[in-house]
């Protein structure tokens, strides 16, 4: 036993055990500490070092791996408590977290107040909640269970969770997509066309939910996208925007820490991403916000009823919260470009930015669609002109020049490269393409090891209406190991649906 401990004092000892972004913390069974106060595994409890606390879910070991008076944390547990080897810290109770009376009033079915919203949000930002508790969150609010002054109320809890910025301007833009689609990475090119013609567009994004990418993971190939708030305000004073990760400027941290449970659970919870949403433009300081709501049989939204419904909530939302909003209903039924994964969908970002004759026309014409409407809503354009403006700018290379300034102000401008392994799937019959399910495509990129692996996923070769021949090419798998290739290939074994092909009728 070491000497000269306290009561529940303990000597740090380092496992380098990485678990995410969840807490933990490692204790031997016969523990002095874990004896005397009863912990058990599983058990919440809180750590301290100095003037630092977190919360975190206890791990007994059974091995001689930790000495007696010794303990160790996770990784991210490490990081939050900026502790070293050898300093002490104690181990002790975690007091009754009282917002969670709330969660447990919610899953009965009764409404959540500004209050009770306030004090979780409080919590989830503090680290007193464990993942269960998180998911009992989301999985309580989803399914339309949250009326729409919860969600208001749940957005402002968001916003004041985290910092905000301010701009000293009147008007600034910015855009969102629901989501569901891939390869619609239409947000650079946006941000590319707005700051061009003057408008000031700061744009934090969210890594992958349940998609083979996000923004973030996009831009990261590219440029640096972990910038703190201080870093945004720069870069957007020099070149007007930016394409970041709101995550590391603490913009709605709250919202990021969700996020993480919602791609677990493979949900998205309707007021959660209105939340999620709208907080982040908020603390973004934007004010005038296009919204791109992809409708389709396999996208996020699979009706015009549901899409309804999400748009009259999100304007409520929008409008109590000071937010000038346009929706824009579009197309869902395929995938947005070829790329689908990181380094493919940047490849595709720039061959439109750049004008290429190769460029997936489809991206680039809802890219100047949603440019268009903002320039409108900003009121700088007229009503009508917006996408012809915006073509403007993108064709006269305005929009590629100024993308790669803002990246070289975010830290760099980087190429895509591409994976190691490449395997076509080819056509067993001729015919015309007549469907294409998203999601089961979606699937095929992430076992290939998107968006972990930034050159993983697929080009999508065949969009609906192509006339196709025997054996010709419909997608191509990218992997950066064989192993990923065959676990992509595998899923495409059984399924049979990916792509739909009515085939030619000869008389």
């Amino acid at each position: 036993m070491i000497k000269h401990q306290k009561e529940n004092e303990l000597i740090f000892k380092r496992l380098g055990i990485h678990t995410q972004n969840e807490h933990f913390v490692y204790m031997r069974e016969d523990c002095h500490v874990c004896i005397s106060e009863g912990f058990e595994a599983l058990t919440r409890v809180r750590i301290t070092n100095d003037n630092k606390s977190i919360v975190g879910s206890l791990n007994v070991v059974t091995t001689d791996i930790l000495k007696q008076g010794e303990v160790s944390l996770s990784e991210s547990a490490v990081l939050a408590l900026n502790i070293k080897e050898e300093e002490k810290i104690t181990v002790s109770h975690l007091h009754p977290i009282d917002s969670l009376r709330a969660i447990r009033s919610k899953i009965y079915g009764n409404d959540l107040t500004d209050k009770e919203l306030q004090e979780i949000i409080k919590d989830i930002v503090a680290g007193n909640y464990s993942t269960i508790h998180l998911s009992a969150f989301l999985t309580a609010c989803a399914g339309y269970k949250m009326k729409s002054k919860e969600i208001i109320g749940l957005t402002k809890a968001m916003i004041n969770s985290g910092k905000q910025i301010t701009w000293g301007k009147s008007m600034i833009v910015d855009k969102h997509c629901i989501g569901g689609l891939p390869g619609n990475r239409t947000t650079p090119i946006v941000v590319a066309i707005v700051t061009a013609f003057g408008l000031t567009m700061p744009k934090t994004s969210s890594r992958a939910i349940t998609s083979p990418a996000g923004t973030a993971d996009t831009m990261e190939v590219i440029t640096k996208v972990n910038l703190t708030a201080k870093e945004i305000k720069k870069v957007v004073g020099k070149e007007g925007g930016c394409i970041v990760w709101g995550n590391t400027a603490r913009l709605s941290p709250a919202d990021d820490i969700l996020i993480r449970v919602e791609r677990a659970l493979d949900i998205d919870s309707e007021g959660q991403l209105i939340a999620s949403v709208l907080s982040k433009k908020v603390a973004a300081g934007s004010n005038h916000v296009i919204i791109d709501m992809p409708i389709g049989e396999t996208a996020k939204l699979r009706s015009i009823d549901a899409a309804t419904q999400l748009k009259n909530e999100m304007e409520k939302v929008a409008h109590a919260i000071g937010i000038k909003i346009k929706i824009i209903i579009t197309d869902g039924t395929q995938p947005v470009g070829r790329g689908i994964g990181p380094a493919l969908e940047a490849r595709d970002i720039l061959s439109v930015l750049k004008n290429k004759p190769d460029a997936p026309q489809d991206l680039k014409e809802r890219a100047l669609l949603l440019a268009g409407e903002l320039l409108e809503l900003s009121g700088k354009v007229e009503s009508g002109d917006g996408n012809n403006k915006a073509r403007e700018i993108l064709e006269s290379g305005n929009a590629y020049n100024k993308f790669c300034s803002i990246c070289k102000a975010q830290g760099r401008f980087s190429k895509p490269k591409l994976a190691k392994y490449q395997h076509e799937i080819k056509s067993e019959h001729s015919g015309t393409v007549i469907k294409v399910d998203n999601r089961k495509l979606a699937k095929i990129a992430k076992l290939a090891g998107a968006p972990n692996n930034k050159t993983a996923g697929l080009d999508f070769l065949a969009p609906i209406g192509t006339k196709i021949e025997k054996g010709q090419v419909l997608y191509i798998i990218h992997a950066e190991s064989r192993g990923e290739l065959e676990y992509a290939l595998e899923y495409h074994s059984t399924k049979k649906d990916i792509i739909t092909i009515e085939l030619d009728t000869k008389f």
